[in-house]
């Protein structure tokens, strides 16, 4: 690929590079790098091995510079070989510029920033309908038009990559029907406008104060609040919400100036592409993060979250979706996913968890595939007495009724001895992961108390060593789960473990 870099570099500028640099990734299966020349020319060497998406990036870009938008001119393409270079928009992105105003400034948004988000929202609008009136929509990937089988792609991402993997129960039939309601819903609003599909601060690269755009190969016909929803609902960005209300104004004065708008229907629709743009980002994050083991991608749920709870508190939407809204409200009560990952050090990492056998077998955070897990089921179950229903393995009465059962003492004796004797090796040995699980039938009582239980001893024991824990169905804990479900419907039932 280096060679074809180097080909199409040497097409362009009539000399082969000096050097190429590989470049920290985007969260796509593509690959990039920068190429710079004796006399310091520069360009981004990309490496796409979707040819359908590098074709649309490559015919977008020409023609939206052929209206004058301000994209990257695409200098060469080897479509063959799914390679091209485009010009070097530098590296700082509008995310970079807001974080480093944060750090500077200290406040949750530097009114500096301000200007900049207004400049970006004016010249959303051009991409929208200039931009809109001259892209070839026949190398659209994959689909032509935002309708109705994207959106429910979309929805079902969310579904399949975040609800299944977080663990958050609901009902596939329910949830479906709810899906196809708000899909109709969604339809109704104008979608003539080319729909720039990610627009987030991440693919807005600032250059001399003025803002750039990249990333828009997954753009095809939609709507025109999905985008405005994607960058002010960004979790990345966190922009305040009296700030968004702002904001959207602003871009609708822009819009204005293109075509009519009547600003009550908008933000109808609006709302209900909020929705879709975050479950769409969530289900990313869920797919990166869990599936994918990219723990940065996790560092944006507990935003998403606050910015579903927030949308909740002002208002659903004006159809019924009562699965579809116990969903949010289940994530909206879940500690475990408000919570940022935390970013474990250096060193042997532990991780000790407890679950629920009814929910599968825990996932492997560490990558390594190895690693314990013990079953607690033919211990003594305080969770069939009512006392103890509605406690978990970390609460008193609980730990207290464990204590007293004989068999719970053996079993402890013989796991500590074997994870103490692997955590000694594998400190010695310079290993850096090891997963502890313990499951019972409700991962609620036994396996609590077990992982709450040895992740105290090894803190103690191996100070050196990173003792990470978790308890998987901690959100399905009917303390927990009662506050999160919807109007009517209770908690799941069943003996707890």
């Amino acid at each position: 690929m280096q060679q074809i870099l180097r080909r199409l570099f040497k097409q362009y500028f009539g000399k082969v590079p000096a050097s190429i640099l590989p470049l920290e990734g985007d969260g796509s299966s593509r690959s990039m790098y920068r190429l710079v020349g004796d006399s310091y020319e520069t360009a981004i060497g990309v490496v796409g091995p979707d040819r359908e998406e590098n074709r649309a990036f490559v015919s977008y870009s020409r023609d939206f510079r052929s209206v004058g938008l301000p994209v990257p001119q695409v200098y060469a393409f080897d479509e063959e070989a799914g390679v091209y270079l485009e010009e070097d928009l530098g590296d700082s992105t509008l995310f970079d510029a807001l974080s480093l105003a944060r750090q500077t400034d200290g406040s949750d948004f530097p009114a500096e920033m301000v200007p900049v988000y207004e400049r970006v929202l004016e010249v959303l609008p051009r991409f929208q309908v200039e931009g809109g009136k001259v892209v070839d929509y026949s190398v659209a990937y994959p689909r032509a038009a935002f309708d109705r089988q994207s959106i429910l792609w979309d929805l079902n991402y969310f579904k399949y990559h975040f609800l299944k993997l977080a663990h958050v129960p609901f009902n596939e039939s329910r949830l479906e029907k709810d899906f196809k309601r708000l899909t109709t819903f969604l339809l109704g609003a104008d979608t003539r406008h080319f729909m720039y599909r990610d627009f987030q601060s991440r693919n807005v690269m600032l250059r001399e104060g003025e803002p750039w755009f990249i990333d828009y190969q997954g753009g095809r016909r939609g709507a025109l609040q999905y985008d405005v929803a994607s960058l002010l609902f960004d979790p990345k960005a966190a922009i305040p919400e009296a700030l968004r209300e702002r904001l959207l104004e602003h871009y609708l004065d822009a819009l204005e100036k293109y075509l009519p708008v009547n600003r009550e229907q908008f933000r109808q629709h609006f709302r209900g592409y909020v929705f879709v743009r975050i479950m769409q980002a969530m289900g990313a994050y869920g797919y990166r993060g869990f599936f994918e083991r990219k723990p940065r991608f996790l560092a944006s749920v507990p935003q998403a979250v606050r910015n579903l709870e927030r949308l909740l508190e002002t208002g659903f939407l004006p159809i019924d979706l009562p699965e579809l809204r116990g969903v949010f409200e289940y994530i909206c009560a879940s500690r475990t996913l408000r919570k940022t990952p935390v970013q474990v050090p250096p060193g042997l990492s532990v991780q000790v968890g407890s679950f629920s056998y009814k929910n599968g077998y825990p996932e492997d955070a560490g990558g390594h595939g190895g690693g314990f897990v013990f079953d607690c089921r033919a211990l003594h179950n305080p969770g069939r007495y009512a006392e103890y229903a509605g406690l978990c393995g970390c609460d008193e009465p609980v730990v207290k009724f464990l204590e007293e059962v004989p068999e719970v003492e053996e079993f402890w004796k013989h796991v500590r001895a074997i994870v103490d004797g692997q955590v000694d090796t594998y400190l010695t040995r310079g290993f850096t992961s090891l997963s502890v699980h313990f499951g019972c039938t409700g991962g609620q009582h036994r396996s609590v108390y077990f992982a709450e239980r040895l992740a105290k001893h090894l803190g103690r024991k191996f100070p050196q060593a990173n003792v990470v824990l978790a308890h998987r169905e901690e959100a399905r804990w009917p303390a927990r789960a009662e506050a999160a479900a919807p109007a009517g419907e209770g908690a799941q039932t069943g003996a707890a473990g």
